[in-house]
């Protein structure tokens, strides 16, 4: 088994969950040994119904939590207090008001690529789409208080930690004192991020604006007693909260360009949805209602390539789940990767179909067989971000452009701290009213 998962983690994972079948099992990775949940009543406990009893601790936090510190991506205290204040602006309503903040930066991000397409020249996938998000991110998460230039260093230190992190994740019980493989570009990163966060955050906090971007909100909170939140405690959460936001959309439509090549009766279907709401305008907050096969396909692309694709979580008290006893100080590992391809729970779970989104088809389905963005206390606060976000990318980017070619035309998984394609991907396009 170790040598299969040295080889390709991400796949031994998926067929060590199909073998069980839905049963918890244990993973052997030597001395380090977690269990691996992946069916939706195992998941609905771990995650909701008892979540208390499993935290974010243990080895495998230990790699991000040298990132994200103590806030929203911890437990405890401090989780609690990160939750508090970043969840009213969060909110399905408060992202809905900042949409047309973002079709304005989609728009921008998407013009940018004229270029390239009308001169046929291959654009870089993974930088392209990092880009107009990172764009987009910016524009939510800081208003008007960070430039262009500094925001730009962000998407490629983030995706930096997201393949260095690769060896520390296989490697669990190696100290910190002894260097591994990616260590080096780990920390590297890091330092890049704090040098464009650190310096905003000592010159807002304490000072804070009225303004409705994230930022503001964490430069405005109050610790427990009143008094003032740490600049510390506003970096690690804005980091995490970048980091989440960058790495969810970017690298989930890496994966969109991939699949329409392949599968040209969605691409069809797409484009005549698009064509017909949104035309060659720019795409705007008020298209999106009439969009329904657009929020399918997103959909579609979260069951095949969740980003988050793995949560680990420790055992606090001991328990009998599934079964199996889970002593305090386990680690169980859940995996949305593994879950969404198992065939107990999906029809042809291999298949790139986006209807099975549609209102008819997902009735009685689990709640936790579709969990990309996890569940229960701890499920991502920045989901709505996320829905619209990516929505207005995939409609901006087709009102103008047609893919014309792409390759690889199938792209398969690496791991890292979020799936991106093992091969690079690259695109060409072509202005769309001349496809």
């Amino acid at each position: 088994m170790i040598p299969a998962i040295l080889r390709d983690p991400v796949r031994a994972l998926l067929d060590m969950g199909r073998e069980a079948a839905g049963e918890i099992v244990r993973v052997n990775l030597g001395p380090f040994r977690p269990y691996l949940v992946t069916h939706p009543e195992h998941l609905q406990h771990v995650l909701r119904g008892n979540a208390a009893n499993y935290t974010r601790d243990g080895v495998f936090w230990r790699p991000l939590h040298r990132l994200f510190g103590d806030g929203i991506m911890s437990d405890g205290p401090e989780w609690e207090l990160s939750r508090k204040v970043l969840q009213p602006v969060f909110t399905a309503k408060h992202v809905e008001a900042l949409a047309g903040r973002m079709a304005d930066a989609v728009a921008e991000g998407v013009d940018e690529l004229s270029g390239p397409a009308e001169a046929g020249r291959e654009i870089d996938v993974p930088e392209s789409m990092a880009r107009i998000v990172n764009r987009t991110v910016v524009r939510v998460f800081f208003g008007g208080k960070i430039d262009m230039a500094d925001a730009e260093r962000l998407a490629p230190a983030f995706d930096s930690i997201g393949a260095s992190v690769v060896v520390r994740y296989l490697l669990p019980s190696v100290p910190y004192s002894v260097r591994v493989p990616g260590d080096r570009a780990f920390l590297r990163a890091v330092a890049a991020i704090d040098d464009v966060v650190v310096p905003l955050v000592e010159r807002h906090r304490g000072r804070p604006d009225d303004g409705d971007d994230i930022f503001s909100a964490l430069c405005r909170a109050r610790g427990p007693e009143g008094g003032e939140v740490s600049a510390r405690w506003i970096r690690d959460n804005l980091v995490a909260m970048l980091a989440t936001a960058t790495e969810t959309t970017a690298g989930a439509l890496t994966w969109l360009w991939p699949l329409l090549a392949a599968h040209p009766e969605v691409a069809g279907r797409l484009y005549e949805e698009v064509d017909r709401v949104v035309g060659r305008d720019r795409v705007r907050p008020g298209h999106l209602a009439s969009l329904p096969y657009t929020g399918q396909v997103v959909q579609e692309l979260l069951r095949l390539y969740p980003v988050g694709w793995l949560f680990p979580r420790m055992v606090v008290e001991p328990e009998v789940v599934g079964g199996v006893r889970l002593e305090a100080g386990e680690t169980v590992v859940v995996s949305p990767y593994v879950t969404h391809r198992m065939e107990a729970f999906w029809d042809r779970p291999e298949a790139f179909d986006p209807g099975r989104f549609s209102r008819r088809r997902s009735e009685g389905r689990h709640r936790y067989a579709y969990f990309p963005f996890g569940g229960g206390p701890h499920q991502c606060i920045g989901m709505h971000v996320f829905a619209i976000e990516a929505r207005l990318i995939v409609a901006g980017l087709l009102a103008r452009f047609r893919p014309v070619a792409c390759s690889p035309e199938v792209a398969t998984p690496r791991m890292g701290a979020s799936l991106r394609p093992r091969q690079h991907v690259r695109l060409t396009l072509r202005p769309a009213e001349a496809a």
